[in-house]
């Protein structure tokens, strides 16, 4: 019964949408044309940005405006020239830029970020909810910000698309870390990943079944490494056996073999995550003791406090420190270690979601017709639309589809 009336009630909604639409049109013929800023990135070693400049010019031709604070693209090298080429307006002045209506970045706004906003606009950027205060919420309601997470946005197929595609990026990614600190050149061991004719395979052991693991079992392999993936759920190991074929060795958590693989093989990638807080601590400081001397550990969960009791936060200037005589690498964001390649798999996602904005004749109309968008908003000319941060800060919480049927 009650299932009926939320689909009723979102029924309504739409309708309303819609018949607002069709009379804004009538006035006004330019009525979906968008004002997109980008400014620069401040927050520590975050070098992705949102847009390319081909991307740019998707939207420039579809009768956007775009302004990009000078130096936004730098840290994937992409120059203001690039971005003025395709059709950008390149800005020097920050408040400007925070002026456009749509706000695309990457990190979260800071607080200074945020004053720099006006009421009403849309912002879409990361949320990370594990350091998010509830200051930051309240500033983003004070404004009346119409707020879209990236983390929670799905595609089609209902898959997080932007969790995915950085999953891929990081899994793939740590293979080629690891690779690096075997090397003698970064203090490793001297080893090859990999196999090679007469010698003995390279032992790497993931710990997690999730994109970031399949994809990091998936390089390994291609490189000829001996890979087993450890992973608490069956369903996760089946998916990826099947996707992997049967060369992949996959096993759940028991504790015994875990701490036998993890004590022989070379190289272990963490790659757990936890749906709510802290990942969980699997390894012991112990176990890591016992590796092979010059063994590397790649602690991708380290963003939600790693899964190995040795691991410590390190950065892209100063990556890894040695413990029990084996190699760290404890860099959350590994995505920004390839930003390039990490912002045309953004962009890939964010561009059409804008060209649709403005071809659905504004974000509402958008959303309404994009469930998986739709679940992504977070804030609504503010109120709180989140339910998660709103029991997790004892905030309002209000029914997105039922506040817009009240303004019909």
């Amino acid at each position: 019964m009650a299932t009926g009336l939320r689909e009723g009630m979102a029924a309504i909604a739409q309708r309303g949408l819609l018949q607002a639409q069709e009379e804004m049109l009538e006035t006004n013929k330019k009525s979906n044309s968008l004002y997109i800023g980008i400014p620069k990135e401040i927050s520590f070693q975050e070098c992705r940005i949102a847009l390319t400049p081909l991307s740019v010019a998707l939207l420039v031709n579809n009768g956007h405006k775009v302004v990009i604070e000078s130096g936004a693209g730098v840290g994937a090298n992409f120059s203001d020239k690039d971005y003025s080429e395709q059709g950008a307006q390149i800005i020097f002045n920050k408040k400007e830029v925070w002026n456009a209506d749509i706000i695309v970045k990457i990190a979260p706004p800071t607080l200074e970020e945020i004053g720099l906003m006006h009421k009403g606009q849309t912002l879409f950027s990361a949320l990370q909810i594990g350091t998010i205060k509830d200051v930051y919420l309240k500033a983003l309601l004070h404004k009346k910000i119409n707020a879209i997470c990236f983390e929670n946005l799905r595609d089609e197929g209902n898959v997080l698309s932007v969790v995915r595609a950085m999953g891929e990026i990081v899994g793939a990614t740590s293979i080629f870390i690891a690779a690096e600190y075997l090397s003698s050149a970064f203090g490793g061991k001297g080893l090859m990943l990999g196999g090679f004719t007469g010698v003995p395979p390279t032992e790497i052991v993931i710990l997690g079944a999730g994109t970031v693991g399949e994809y990091a079992a998936r390089t390994a392999l291609s490189l000829g490494a001996e890979v087993k993936v450890f992973d608490s759920s069956i369903f996760r190991l089946r998916r990826l056996q099947n996707n992997l074929g049967s060369r992949v060795f996959t096993s759940v958590m028991q504790p015994i073999v875990l701490a036998k693989a993890i004590t022989t093989c070379d190289v272990v990638i963490g790659a757990i995550r936890s749906e709510h807080g802290r990942s969980p601590c699997l390894v012991m400081e112990e176990t890591v003791s016992r590796m092979k001397p010059h063994a590397v550990v790649v602690d991708v969960s380290i963003d939600q406090g790693g899964c190995f009791e040795t691991s410590e936060v390190t950065n892209h200037k100063d990556p890894v420190f040695v413990k029990h005589d084996v190699i760290h690498y404890c860099v959350p964001n590994i995505a920004s270690r390839v930003p390039r390649t990490a912002s045309y798999a953004l962009t890939n996602i964010f561009a059409p979601i804008l060209v649709d904005i403005g071809d659905m004749g504004g974000l509402m109309n958008m959303i309404w017709k994009r469930p998986g968008i739709r679940d992504a908003l977070y804030t609504y000319q503010g109120n709180l639309t989140n339910k998660d941060l709103a029991n997790m800060f004892n905030l309002p919480y209000k029914d997105l589809e039922l506040l817009v049927v009240s303004n019909q």
